[in-house]
Parts: structure tokens; sequence; C-alpha cells
């Protein structure tokens, strides 16, 4: 079953990134495109057959609204605060693929410590579905941003490994349904 997808037409100019590179765009306003994901806080959109990713914040150019952030209360403790970092691991996308960074078996651990001024250090280990993606940078940034604005949170790290390589075998068996594998 082919994804739905809608009709839209940059209002202004915008930059977006280009996927699986990363590579930085730009597209002119006027340039029509499809939806083909809308789902965390950016947009996937297809333009002329080439993929790209659009942030959230700048989804007036395509006349759709900012997508809310999550709001959250602040945790109890180092417990509370991994789960609600786990929750948050839940709103970020592959770009290329309709299932969350966490089902995708991308997340490998949440460390959560304390720092001497009360707040927590958090770090996050992570891969890819394949070692050369060019959105690995764009994926870090996202989880990075989301997690620090979190409450309680003082400083957030993303590391990317490839060992133990990801495979099929690491996603959930909702994603596996979702992607109809």
């Amino acid at each position: 079953m082919r994804p739905s997808r809608e009709a839209v037409v940059t209002a202004r100019p915008v930059r977006v990134e280009c996927i699986p590179d990363g590579r930085p765009a730009e597209l002119p306003a006027g340039t029509p495109a499809w939806i083909t994901q809308a789902l965390g806080t950016a947009f996937t959109l297809l333009v002329e057959g080439q993929l790209m990713r659009l942030r959230g914040a700048d989804a007036d150019a395509i006349g759709k609204p900012v997508p809310a952030a999550q709001t959250m209360a602040a945790p109890e403790g180092p417990d509370g605060l991994r789960d609600l970092v786990w929750q948050t691991l839940k709103t970020c996308y592959d770009p290329e693929i309709p299932v969350d960074i966490v089902e995708l078996g991308l997340v490998y651990g949440c460390d959560v410590k304390p720092m001497d001024d009360g707040r927590f250090r958090v770090a996050v280990t992570m891969t890819l579905t394949a070692p050369g993606c060019g959105m690995g940078e764009i994926l870090a940034d996202e989880v990075c941003d989301k997690v620090l604005a979190l409450p309680q949170v003082g400083e957030a790290h993303v590391e990317m490994v490839f060992d133990p390589p990801w495979d099929r075998s690491r996603m959930s068996e909702a994603a596996l349904l979702a992607l109809g594998l």
C-alpha cells in the first residue's frame, strides 16, 4: 500500500536537508512538493524525485502549523527522567521510514547521571540503519535538542556507534508490522 501524499507549494524560500546525504538545499518560493511523511517535528518532502527534510519550525513555508512540542511534567528522579527521555525519543523519526527511532531499534541506550547543580546529564547511544547515512548528524541534533528541552536536563550528548551494526532484527514487532515486514 502506497502512503498517502499531500501536494503543497512553498510559500517562501526555505532551507531543507536532502535525504539521504543530509546536504543542505534551498527551495525557492513556489516550489511544488509532496509531503510523504509528517511525523514527530519534521516533514519529509518529495521534490522533483528528491526526498528532503523540512524542519517543523519552517512548517509555515508549506502552509502547515508548526508541530506542537510535547508537554511533559517534571520527572521524579533519574528513573523518571530516563522514562521521559525514552518517551521523547519515540517522537524522533527516520525521515525515510515512518517509524520512530526507538521502534526501529536505532537507540542502544540512555544513561542519566546527576550533575552538581541538581539537574541531569543525559547520554544517548544510537546508531543508523547504514553507517554512511548522511542524516546521522541531523538525527543526532534532533535527539539532543529534544532531550535538552526536557525538565531537569542540564546536558545532553548523543554518541553514534556502529558496533554492533544495526539490522532488521533490532526492530520491534510494531515496526515490522507498520512496514509490512
